[in-house]
């Protein structure tokens, strides 16, 4: 066998594995953020907070919860204790699931770094026989989606969340649906820790923020597949020709 196929054959080898490795990545991504839906239907707050890096950072409702320290005063000192009353799991008669679908999930050049985009679509209620001092009492059953444009670190070789970027989209009483949707139906947070005990560290820009009826585009972290293009509606495209003008 001569050594320029003997090197053909390697750099076969080398490109293929490549290739396999990007499929193994994109998949345990996938699963990665499947479980993480999974683990919030059942109020599992501590096991969700362990899917997250150290340096991690939670975007939700308006505020930036930095670090795991963040992470678990968002999910188990603001969640758990409000939905479940400090129980690690799910108690009776509070419905919260929302399915994580229609995902994009592009591998980074490095190797260590992903992006992905999913679809929440939330079923959540208080069942009528059960009662308590829940924040949601009130709000029997309700609908809610959102998108997520989230980052993902590989840390000695185990998939995590490093950036969950959730942006809500629209909000919907059961009965009403979402033509009769009232304003700030869920308000976003506008104080920040300590000052309240389960803020986040920072807020987010206030015009960054919006619900429905209000309907943008949540930025995509891709391409066009076909085209290369980035994906910029037609109203974003004005503002950038105006900026580029203006320079």
């Amino acid at each position: 066998m001569s050594e320029d196929r003997i090197a053909a054959l390697e750099a076969q080898v080398a490109a293929l594995t490549k290739r396999i490795t990007i499929c193994e990545d994109e998949q345990a991504v996938r699963k990665l953020h499947h479980l993480y839906g999974y683990l919030i239907d059942k109020c599992l707050y501590r096991e969700v907070v362990d899917l997250f890096t150290e340096d991690c950072e939670v975007h939700f409702f308006g505020g930036i919860y930095r670090g795991k320290a963040g992470a678990a005063r968002l999910y188990i000192e603001r969640f758990q204790k409000n939905f479940t009353h400090g129980n690690n799991g799910p108690i009776d008669g509070f419905l919260l699931d929302h399915p994580q679908h229609q995902d994009v999930v592009d591998i980074q050049p490095d190797g260590v770094t992903a992006l992905g985009r999913f679809r929440c679509t939330m079923q959540a209620g208080r069942h009528k026989d059960y009662t308590g001092d829940n924040p949601m009492q009130g709000i029997r059953q309700w609908w809610e989606g959102g998108l997520y444009e989230n980052t993902y670190k590989k840390v000695d070789g185990v998939w995590c969340i490093h950036i969950l970027n959730y942006v809500p989209q629209w909000h919907a009483d059961y009965e009403t649906g979402w033509a009769h949707t009232r304003p700030n139906y869920v308000p976003f947070i506008d104080t920040t820790y300590p000052q309240d005990p389960t803020g986040p560290d920072v807020l987010k820009p206030r015009e960054d923020l919006w619900l429905w009826p209000t309907h943008k585009v949540v930025p995509f972290h891709n391409a066009h597949p076909v085209t290369g293009a980035p994906i910029v509606p037609e109203r974003w495209q004005g503002d950038i020709d105006r900026e580029k003008a203006a320079k």
